[in-house]
């Protein structure tokens, strides 16, 4: 069976009940010739290195990315320690993905919200320490440290994938990183728009644009998953995104924010504790979906496996290297591929590594 490069997945989807459900989910999404597995973080079951250690485990041909982790929650040496053994235990199919994580959170934690200055020093630092360099009292933006080193026997590319939103961030991730993954529910015009950005930056940075993997991130929920998981996992997680990063949605989409206002107005949302991803009920998520226009909810792979097909082949067009099908198991998104490989175009994707970062 072909691998199809150009189509990813996360796994662990949403709020799972026991990290172990991963093993089965990369077995499926390999078994369906899916090309990557991407691994999201949060701080309960889903510590991403343990996850990638996981999967390069239980896997043979898929490429691995984390989508995304967070430079300062670990020592440097940790990190780079973590991907250089991801890196050696897959034979080179695993990417460093890093973001900017949530602020608000960032907050409630104690730790300091992440600058682009930081993430471009750190990122100068990883490729320096995986090409055995010896990197002596370096102060900059990533902090100080008076020694950071593998030792000499070391020399590897490792790719690496930044989670973009802003722009800043998109323009960080053209000249710095191997590949970038935009947000999800990102309207097309939206899409259009950071993929170019993302394009004009690397190649003003004096590299190939080709070289930059954009990946969308683009929710795939089909007409024939029970009607409580698609408002789940398309209300639901909408919803979730307005809590924790409303106004970079509204902004980045270029949205009304007045209806952003009256979403965080609501009594029930207002008081609200937790995810509404995670904890909502069907009759709560009902409620909420009164609050979202038909319009936010747009952009994603909703309806039959065929019509969910064209709209992720929409994404193609729109530019992307690549589309994780966000939201949903590879067992919940078989009758999708299984639609989507029969128009696959020829040739297209054969260039793509399977490594999501590389080129």
């Amino acid at each position: 069976m072909d691998r199809m490069n150009e189509l990813g997945f996360y796994t662990l989807a949403g709020a799972p009940k026991s990290p172990r459900d991963l093993i089965a989910e990369v077995q499926q999404g390999e078994a369906l010739g899916l090309g990557s597995a991407f691994i999201s973080e949060r701080f309960n079951i889903k510590e991403a290195a343990t996850l990638s250690g996981a999967v390069g485990a239980v896997s043979t041909e898929l490429g691995v990315a984390t989508a995304a982790t967070n430079h300062n929650t670990r020592h440097p040496m940790v990190t780079a320690a973590f991907a250089m053994t991801m890196h050696r235990l897959t034979g080179g199919r695993f990417s460093l993905g890093l973001g900017r994580g949530i602020a608000p959170m960032f907050d409630a934690y104690g730790l300091p919200r992440i600058k682009t200055a930081q993430i471009e020093d750190f990122v100068g630092l990883m490729r320096r320490i995986w090409r055995g360099e010896i990197v002596v009292g370096h102060d900059g933006p990533a902090g100080k440290y008076p020694l950071l080193t593998m030792g000499p026997d070391y020399d590897e590319h490792i790719p690496m994938t930044f989670t973009a939103f802003g722009p800043n961030s998109l323009a960080l991730g053209g000249r710095a990183f191997d590949a970038v993954v935009l947000h999800t529910f990102f309207t097309d015009e939206t899409t259009r728009r950071c993929v170019q950005s993302v394009k004009k930056a690397a190649e003003e940075a004096g590299r190939d644009p080709s070289s930059v993997r954009v990946w969308s991130c683009f929710a795939t929920i089909g007409d024939h998953l029970p009607e409580d998981v698609r408002l789940k996992k398309t209300v639901g997680r909408m919803a979730t995104y307005l809590q924790g990063y409303g106004d970079l949605m509204v902004k980045t989409n270029r949205w009304d924010p007045e209806v952003l206002r009256r979403f965080r107005e609501d009594p029930f949302v207002a008081g609200f504790r937790g995810a509404l991803d995670a904890t909502g009920t069907t009759e709560e998520l009902e409620h909420v979906a009164t609050l979202i226009p038909d319009a936010w909810l747009a952009p994603a792979a909703t309806g039959s496996a065929e019509q969910c097909v064209a709209k992720i082949q929409g994404q193609f067009d729109l530019g992307c290297d690549g589309v994780i099908l966000h939201g949903a198991s590879p067992s919940q998104l078989e009758p999708i591929v299984a639609a989507y490989r029969k128009v696959r175009p020829a040739g297209r994707f054969d260039h793509l590594a399977a490594n999501p970062g590389g080129s």
